[in-house]
């Protein structure tokens, strides 16, 4: 249950902090994120594996590189805290990532002409592009939860995600259509031309938004002090603890998959390389109308049913561990199965829990004793990080095992995708825990909806 706040006449005034429109513009920044990212987590995985003929680890261990160097998200999330120039970061990072997105789709050239050189670039730009996402994306959380009104805040998370989703499933659409007949050169341009249009937007994007007022409603909690201080209070939290292992385990679910879904659909399908960006594209699709379908019954109905973000957050696991179930016997029936349903399906699932758990990020990011927004959310950020850098991992030394074992890309591939839906299933049995603390923790209903959070 959740305890109302009550109406006083300062709740009357005009709702102080970003409008609707300044957080639509905050998630064109974060829809361009995502659109580099697709290009070098999908695309150029797919290229290695196939026309490269490398071996399926050697991407995951790439994208493992980017995610470990993110577990500095905390410390970046604490200097935008403490410091004054958001802005810098967010525009500095998405313009490290652009660049060395573009430099990663250069290595294709390196590695048909030496192996070792092609390996050694690689590592080096898939550690910038870490860097890159992790001061732009946590900076720009940061400035979305400090200066976006506790009532917005859940509303926010959906309208930024959902735009994220909507620049990658663009991306995927466009640069499949412009990539076949693939060559080299036509990857190492798309992925320039991307890079350089969604750093434009942008900046025109987030200018001004930095010098609108900070929130003053939070009057009653202390400023961030040390960086150890902060993590302290984050640890010390049962709530954030609980939601840090969730998100650390249905992302871990969820990233697995990843890597190899490309690769699956050409050794298996017979895809071409634009054909599997296309159904990254679809799967990215359903993310967004899952998302899009929790927004909506929150709206309408969260307040007379107060756990209904609760229920995405565990049918979401649940259903994303049907379709994986689903998706590991379709490789006994390759190449006849619908993939492209079974795909969205499972977008969609995945759409309905990331929401409802990145809507539950966006307010107990404020509900500390501290103004600490950002550490917190850096935290959070870490946790995906470390899973989707295992997942990739993980996911390709499966696949990589089954099929030097087995012989069998098959069975391979059986086997990753079962171990995903055991992983959601778990997910949901953890997911079922979180709000329960919260009938014992006012904080949290401090300045934010009744339905913003889930409950019991």
């Amino acid at each position: 249950m959740f305890r109302r706040v009550a109406h006083h006449p300062a709740s009357q005034q005009k709702v102080q902090g970003l409008s609707w429109f300044a957080i639509v513009r905050l998630g064109l920044v974060q829809a361009s994120l995502g659109s580099i990212v697709v290009l070098t987590n999908s695309t150029l995985n797919r290229v290695m594996v196939v026309e490269l003929s490398l071996a399926a680890i050697i991407p995951g261990l790439l994208v493992g590189i980017h995610y470990a160097v993110q577990l500095s998200r905390p410390l970046w999330g604490h200097r935008s805290d403490v410091g004054r120039s958001r802005t810098r970061w967010i525009l500095g990072g998405l313009a490290l990532l652009a660049v060395s997105g573009t430099a990663a789709a250069g290595t294709t050239f390196l590695f048909e002409a030496s192996y070792a050189l092609g390996l050694a670039a690689a590592i080096a730009a898939y550690t910038l592009i870490g860097i890159g996402i992790g001061a732009s994306g946590t900076s720009l959380l940061a400035l979305m939860a400090a200066k976006t009104a506790p009532e917005r805040r859940a509303s926010a998370a959906t309208i930024t995600w959902m735009l994220m989703i909507a620049g990658i499933v663009v991306t995927s659409i466009v640069t499949g259509i412009n990539l076949d007949p693939y060559t080299h050169v036509r990857l190492v341009a798309v992925t320039a031309i991307t890079g350089l249009v969604v750093l434009s937007i942008s900046a025109l994007a987030i200018a001004g938004i930095e010098q609108q007022p900070t929130l003053i409603s939070d009057q009653d909690r202390k400023k961030s002090g040390s960086f150890k201080e902060s993590i302290g209070e984050v640890w010390n939290d049962p709530e954030a603890r609980l939601l840090t292992l969730f998100i650390f385990m249905s992302m871990l679910a969820y990233s697995t998959q990843d890597l190899i879904l490309e690769p699956y659909a050409g050794l298996l399908f017979g895809m071409t390389p634009g054909e599997t960006t296309k159904l990254s594209g679809t799967q990215h699709g359903g993310v967004f109308f899952g998302m899009a379908l929790v927004g909506i019954a929150g709206g309408l109905f969260s307040k007379r049913k107060p756990g209904l973000i609760k229920f995405f957050i565990v049918s979401g696991c649940l259903g994303s561990g049907v379709a994986l179930a689903f998706l590991s016997i379709s490789a006994s029936f390759a190449p006849a199965w619908p993939l492209e349903a079974n795909i969205f399906a499972l977008g969609f699932m995945n759409g309905a829990f990331a929401v409802a758990a990145v809507g539950t990020m966006m307010v107990l990011a404020a509900a500390g004793k501290t103004s600490n927004e950002g550490v917190r959310m850096g935290v959070w950020g870490a946790a995906q990080a470390v899973s989707f850098g295992l997942g990739g991992v993980g996911g390709t030394i499966v696949l990589t095992l089954g099929r030097w074992s087995t012989g069998n890309d098959a069975t391979a591939f059986t086997l990753v995708f079962a171990l995903e839906a055991v992983l959601f299933l778990m997910s949901a049995l953890v997911a079922l825990r979180i709000g329960v603390r919260q009938a014992h923790r006012p904080e949290i209903n401090r300045g934010t909806s009744p339905a913003a959070v889930p409950a019991e």
